[in-house]
């Protein structure tokens, strides 16, 4: 078996086909590649990295490895160069527009009365929170009247306490000055009557005030009277808590209404100051004591917050402040019905 100049065995004469440099031979005749370094023209230089600077190219003669994988970060991929902007996904300040635009928005200030759909979502329905609310409002409401009928027991059972009021009239007009002060602090100004411990301080002085007044107008009265009036006071006042806890009918829709009879009381009243006729002090007194009976049971069912209108947890303070007021004011017409009936 011959053997050629180029080294192939079975080949017989140099083919100068083989030498081709335009490509390798054709796949049928079994022959391996030819070396494109030893083709006429000089070993071509090599190719040039396409596009992936900083890796070495294989040398010359030999297959290219394996290729490295692309300088492609990996996840998690970094965010681009993009302008981080006030997007709408999420930023504290839009949602906060979102919410002041809601309609259950109160600012920083509780519900109104008027409000109470929202309560239905609310942490006011939570059974524990409502409870301590209540718990609260009634403990408040216990000191004022304990302080309230302590001062009507000396002002009715000592003499010297009745003299002393008795020569000294101004003192009345005193109490009163600095009770309507500060009911119309408490009422009125919101975020006052929020604010611990002055809102404390403040119902104490208005509670001061207004015990001294009544202390004061029970020492015109017998001893009888008063015993009578504040047994009957306790009973209808424990009747009616007891009822509009427990009532599913609703007497918080009745408010506005009961706030026109109350002008009418007012009215009234003054009819009676120039009028002194003992009849008609009777039908005042007992429509001022159904009216604040009234009052009584609404201002009561304003504390659960299952009713068309509530209170919010954090008004203990205007709760006791108008629970207060109803049974002071049902005690004094109270007083007014017995005294004159016993005339």
């Amino acid at each position: 078996m011959s053997q050629d100049k180029s080294g192939y065995p079975g080949m017989g004469e140099t083919n100068p086909l083989h030498n081709n440099v335009y490509g390798p031979p054709q796949p049928g005749f079994g022959m391996p590649p030819p070396n494109y370094s030893q083709a006429p023209g000089g070993p071509y230089p090599p190719a040039a990295g396409y596009g992936q600077p900083g890796f070495p190219q294989a040398a010359p003669g030999f297959a290219p490895g394996p290729y490295p994988q692309m300088p492609y970060p990996q996840m998690p991929y970094p965010q681009g160069p993009y302008a981080q902007g006030p997007y709408q996904q999420g930023t504290p300040h839009l949602r906060f527009e979102a919410l002041k635009s809601s309609p259950g928005y109160h600012g920083d200030v509780p519900p109104s009365y008027y409000d109470n759909e929202e309560f239905t979502n609310s942490g006011f329905e939570d059974k524990s929170i409502r409870q301590a609310f209540i718990r609260k409002v009634f403990l408040v409401l216990t000191v004022q009247l304990l302080v309230t009928f302590s001062f009507v027991a000396v002002f009715t059972f000592v003499d010297d306490a009745k003299y002393f009021v008795r020569r000294n009239p101004w003192t009345y007009y005193v109490s009163y000055a600095v009770f309507f002060v500060s009911l119309i602090v408490l009422s009125c100004c919101g975020d006052f009557r929020r604010k611990h411990p002055w809102n404390l301080i403040a119902l104490s002085i208005l509670t001061l005030s207004l015990s001294y007044m009544v202390g004061m107008i029970a020492s015109f009265y017998d001893t009888e009277t008063v015993i009578m009036a504040v047994g009957i006071t306790a009973v209808v006042c424990f009747t009616v808590v007891l009822f509009s806890l427990q009532s599913k009918y609703d007497f918080t829709s009745c408010r506005g209404v009961l706030f026109v009879c109350l002008i009418v009381l007012l009215l009234f009243s003054i009819l009676c100051i120039f009028i002194r006729h003992r009849i008609l002090h009777i039908v005042y007194a007992s429509l001022g004591a159904l009216l604040f009976t009234c009052f009584l049971a609404v201002d009561t069912q304003l504390l659960l917050g299952n009713k068309k209108l509530a209170l919010s947890p954090e008004e203990y303070i205007f709760a006791a402040l108008n629970l207060y007021t109803d049974i002071i004011n049902i005690f004094l017409y109270i007083l007014a019905i017995v005294g004159r009936s016993r005339e």
